[in-house]
C-alpha cells in the first residue's frame, strides 16, 4: 500500500497541529530518543489505548526502521483513521536532522560546548572528575582510546574528556575510537555526522563482527558485546594506548548489582577500572561512573542532540544489545524495580550503590577471590564471639 507510506520531508509541510506522531518502538529504544512530541504506544497496546488517539488528525507512525510500524497503520486504517507510516523510520528522521545540522554545525558545537561548562557543569563535567580522582582513572602520559559507539553515554563521554584536556593539569593523550563492526552506510554515516557536528576527530576502524555472529542463535548480543571488546583493546594497543574507556554511567552499575543478585546468585558490581586480562599493560576504565543516566538524556535533549542505539542488523529494533552484552529487558525489568522501591525510600540507588563499597566479610557465608572460595567455617572457630553477635 503505497499511500500508507509517507517521507518525514512530506510531513514537515503539513499544518503542525494536523498531525500527531506516534513512537511503536519498545521501551529501550525510545529511552535512546523519539521525535519531538510524539505519543508512544506499543503496538500490543492499541487496542486498550484507542481513546489516547486522536480521530481528528492524521497519525503518523514509526519504528526504527518502517517495518512494523506499516502494519500497524493498516490495523487503525481498518479503524477508521487517517495513519500512515513513516519511511524509513526513526533513522530517516535521524538522517533528516543530520542535514539539518550540517548547516549550521558551528554553532551548534559551541552550544554542545557551553552547555557542558555552564549549565550542566555540575551534574555532568564535576562528577565525571570525580570518578577520574577517586578512582585514579587518569594519570600522566596516558594515552587513552575513548570508546564511541555512536550513542549519548559515549558521545558525552568524548566531549567530557575534551574539556578535561582543556584544563590540561598534566599531561595526556587521547584517540576518539570507533569501530565500525559492519554497519549500514545509513547507520555509519548518523555516528560520522554527529563526531563532525560535536567536534570530536574520531579514528574510525572496520571489523566483520556483525558477520561473524550473523549465525548464532543462542547469545548473539553476548557474543558481540565481547568480540567487540577485543577489537577495541586490540587496535587501541596498535595506536599506542594504554588503556580503553567505556561510556558505562553510575545506572548501568546498581543495576549490574541487583541483576547480579537476582538472576546471577552473585554479588559484584561493574568496577570503574579493570586490568585487560589478554592484552598486557592495558587497562578499561570507566569515567561516567558516577553520572546519572536521566542528566545525560537531559543534556541530550537540551542541545537537539539525537543519537544511535544500535545499528545491528539481526532485528529491526536490536532492543536486546547493550555494549556490556546483558539483556535489555532484563535491565528493564530491573530499571522498573529499582523505580517502584524508590517511591518508597528515595535513597534506594545510592544505597545499592554504597552496598558495594560497605561488604562485611564476617557476615558473609562464602566469597570469592582469585578465583577461590572461601567460606565462613575456615574461620569461625577463630572468631571472637562478640563478632558474631
Amino acid at each position: 500500500m503505497a499511500d500508507i507510506v509517507v517521507t518525514y520531508e512530506e510531513v514537515m509541510t503539513w499544518e503542525k497541529s494536523s498531525y500527531l506522531f506516534i513512537d511503536v518502538r519498545d521501551e529501550s529504544s525510545v529511552a535512546y530518543g523519539k521525535i519531538p512530541g510524539a505519543k508512544w504506544i506499543l503496538p500490543d497496546e492499541i487496542d486498550e489505548k484507542m481513546d489516547e488517539i486522536p480521530k481528528d488528525k492524521k497519525l503518523v507512525l514509526y519504528c526504527m526502521k518502517g517495518i512494523s510500524s506499516e502494519e500497524v497503520a493498516e490495523k487503525l486504517r481498518a479503524l477508521g483513521y487517517e495513519a500512515y507510516s513513516l519511511y524509513g523510520g526513526y533513522y530517516k528522521f535521524l538522517a533528516y536532522e543530520m542535514l539539518k545540522d550540517e548547516q549550521n554545525e558551528k554553532e551548534k558545537a559551541e552550544q554542545i560546548e557551553i552547555s557542558i561548562r555552564k549549565k550542566f557543569h555540575k551534574v555532568l563535567f564535576s562528577r565525571f572528575a570525580k570518578a577520574i580522582n577517586e578512582y585514579e582513572l587518569v594519570k600522566e602520559n596516558d594515552h587513552i582510546a575513548v570508546c564511541i559507539s555512536g550513542g549519548k553515554d559515549s558521545m558525552l563521554m568524548a566531549k567530557l574528556f575534551q574539556e578535561l584536556k582543556r584544563h590540561n593539569k598534566f599531561h595526556f593523550e587521547l584517540t576518539f575510537l570507533v569501530m565500525d563492526p559492519g554497519y549500514s552506510p545509513e547507520n555509519r554515516k548518523i555516528i560520522e555526522q554527529n563526531a563532525k557536528l560535536m567536534n570530536i576527530p574520531v579514528t574510525i576502524f572496520e571489523s566483520d563482527i556483525f558477520d561473524a555472529v550473523d549465525t548464532i542463535e543462542k547469545s548473539p548480543c553476548y557474543l558481540c558485546a565481547r568480540m567487540r571488546r577485543g577489537h577495541l583493546y586490540k587496535k587501541a594497543q596498535e595506536l599506542g594506548c594504554n588503556k580503553i574507556a567505556l561510556g558505562h554511567h553510575y545506572d548501568d552499575v546498581i543495576e549490574t548489582i541487583l541483576m547480579g543478585m537476582l538472576y546471577g546468585a552473585q554479588m559484584q558490581t561493574m568496577m570503574p577500572k579493570l586490568h585487560s586480562t589478554n592484552f598486557e599493560g592495558m587497562e578499561l576504565i570507566r569515567p561516567l561512573y558516577l553520572i546519572r543516566e536521566d542528566d545525560i538524556k537531559h543534556w541530550r535533549d537540551y542541545n537537539d542532540l539525537h543519537f544511535l542505539q544500535c545499528a545491528c542488523h539481526f532485528t529491526d529494533t536490536c532492543s536486546s544489545c547493550r555494549d556490556d552484552g546483558t539483556s535489555n529487558s532484563k535491565r528493564l525489568e530491573i530499571k522498573k524495580l529499582i523505580a517502584d522501591l524508590k517511591k518508597v525510600n528515595p535513597f534506594v540507588e545510592a544505597n545499592i550503590f554504597k552496598s558495594v563499597e560497605n561488604v562485611n566479610l564476617s557476615t558473609i557465608i562464602a566469597y570469592k577471590e582469585h578465583g577461590i572460595t572461601h567460606h565462613f567455617l575456615e574461620r569461625y572457630d577463630n572468631i571472637e564471639k562478640n563478632d558474631t553477635e
